[in-house]
């Protein structure tokens, strides 16, 4: 099987890349910098405009877009914030423009697109939340649907992806570690947290299911508190868990972002693959963590 990767060096992407090649499939990796590229074959391109790599897109029987950058690194100014979108949108519209004899095509997305929402429990049906996170990720799906007509589309909606050498969990380990770990703000939001294990998982079980289609969140069936996941992290590494963040000091250093990605949450559940039949194999976080650490 010919698969094409965008964003196939990074902290989903290079795993997946290496899963896929294990398993014997022809793998191109799209790329500003080739030379990064340490499994599959690497392949040069801008993420905006056609060039050489519009062919193994054109011939791919699979084309997973995993392309954008990091939405967590520091303040969301005006300019970073164009950036966050524009990383996204560019390589999703170039991708689609791309696309020939009906491939099947797996677009990254966020549930960020439901915005903070409380205690409310939501699922892939759920309505589009407020906020830039909630509309980047709304331009972003509506990118990737320009596909529909030409391929099989299934859009993959991120939580809380976590795995001990990046993301999320990498961030938090050093505070715990030196035994100053705790929860974010006062912790009482929702962190819809997936093991990368089981989003690589999802990704082969969407390329294999000929019948998955449309939007599927990848996160583990059972959220927890921002509190709860510190209190477990604590447990799991023998640390205390009782230094919080504070909100405040959160929002004099990261701005809107630490509204938006730090300080509120969502209770995501992935009704769509569990109702499709996919099957997670750390569904609870003390089974995660003690396959990670």
């Amino acid at each position: 099987m010919k698969i094409v990767i965008a964003g196939g060096t990074g902290f989903i992407g290079e795993p997946l890349v290496r899963r896929l090649v294990t398993r014997g499939e022809d793998v191109t990796v799209l790329t500003r910098n080739p030379a990064k590229v340490t499994a599959g074959r690497g392949v040069q391109w801008d993420g905006r405009t056609q060039g050489a790599w519009s062919n193994d897109v054109a011939n791919a029987d699979v084309v997973i877009n995993l392309a954008g950058e990091n939405i967590s690194e520091g303040r969301w100014t005006e300019e970073r914030k164009r950036r966050l979108v524009d990383s996204r949108l560019n390589a999703t519209n170039a991708l689609v423009q791309a696309l020939r004899g009906n491939p099947t095509f797996i677009n990254a997305s966020a549930i960020g697109i439901y915005g903070d929402r409380g205690d409310e429990t939501l699922d892939e049906s759920s309505s589009r939340g407020s906020g830039f996170l909630a509309e980047l990720v709304e331009k972003w799906e509506a990118a990737a649907r320009e596909a529909e007509s030409i391929a099989r589309l299934v859009i993959i909606r991120f939580g809380i992806v976590l795995a001990p050498d990046g993301g999320a969990l990498k961030k938090l380990l050093l505070p715990f570690k030196l035994g100053v770990g705790g929860p974010i703000g006062n912790g009482g939001q929702w962190m819809s947290w997936v093991d990368r294990d089981d989003v690589l998982r999802l990704i082969e079980w969407a390329i294999d299911n000929a019948s998955a289609r449309g939007v599927y969140n990848a996160t583990a069936p059972q959220p927890l508190r921002n509190r709860d996941l510190s209190r477990a992290l604590g447990r799991a590494l023998h640390r205390p868990a009782i230094f919080a963040a504070p909100a405040f000091g959160l929002r004099l250093m990261f701005g809107q972002m630490a509204d938006e990605a730090l300080l509120a949450g969502q209770r995501a559940i992935p009704r769509h693959a569990l109702d499709d039949g996919f099957a997670f194999t750390r569904a609870t976080l003390t089974d995660a963590l003690a396959h990670m650490l």
